[in-house]
């Protein structure tokens, strides 16, 4: 996956059933790699598939043709650090200071940080596509604030005017112990208690 020539199409159909057909005959028709398909919320079915331009592409234009698509993206030469986060190896560095950026689709948020990482000197820590969001996009980028307030506009403007972008914020100096949550991830459930000093919080005693 670490060739130069390798390409991404992420293709969020309306209904599981047109999702899980589509699949079939894009396998049936290119010699793509499937790196992630099925359900999300609320009720679509994702599927993100890869492998050459050409064989990438000619699955995109099978996968979308004739069906009830919500949203679509095809990305002949997507970003290192995007190519990265679709491949799970994202890594996480020391920041100056962050954006986020939330749209109503996938397709939508790889649309913007692609085009946002590649104009300007930024970095991804985060991208999450619907799973624990409603079925929303998330990404967090770091960075310098100039480079970042560059970075959002350059994204909303990919994002375009239906309607995708839901928010975008900017932080200009992160708090310490922010970066340490945002690095282990922004999902609910694994976040561990963080202490800053001088905090003033009381555990139960004997668990009470």
């Amino acid at each position: 996956m670490n060739r130069p020539e390798t390409a991404f199409a992420l293709i969020e159909y309306a209904y599981a059933a047109d999702g899980l057909a589509a699949v079939d005959r894009m396998l049936k028709r290119s010699p793509i790699a499937v790196l992630k398909c099925g359900t999300v919320h609320p009720g679509r079915f994702l599927a993100l598939v890869g492998g050459t331009v050409a064989s990438t592409e000619e699955a995109w234009r099978e996968g979308t043709a004739g069906v009830d698509v919500a949203d679509d993206v095809f990305l002949p030469d997507p970003h290192p650090a995007l190519r990265d986060a679709l491949t799970g190896d994202l890594r996480h560095d020391d920041h100056e200071a962050m954006a986020v950026l939330e749209t109503s689709t996938s397709p939508a948020l790889l649309r913007a940080i692609d085009g946002a990482l590649k104009a300007v000197p930024v970095r991804l820590a985060e991208l999450r596509l619907a799973d624990d969001l409603g079925g929303r996009g998330l990404a967090v980028l770091c960075g310098g604030l100039t480079d970042l307030q560059a970075a959002l506009e350059i994204a909303s403007g990919r994002i375009g005017d239906r309607g995708e972008l839901l928010a975008r914020s900017l932080m200009p100096r992160v708090e310490q112990t922010l970066l340490d949550i945002v690095s282990g991830g922004t999902r609910f459930g694994p976040c561990p208690v963080r202490e800053p000093e001088g905090a003033e919080f009381l555990p139960a005693a004997n668990g009470e």
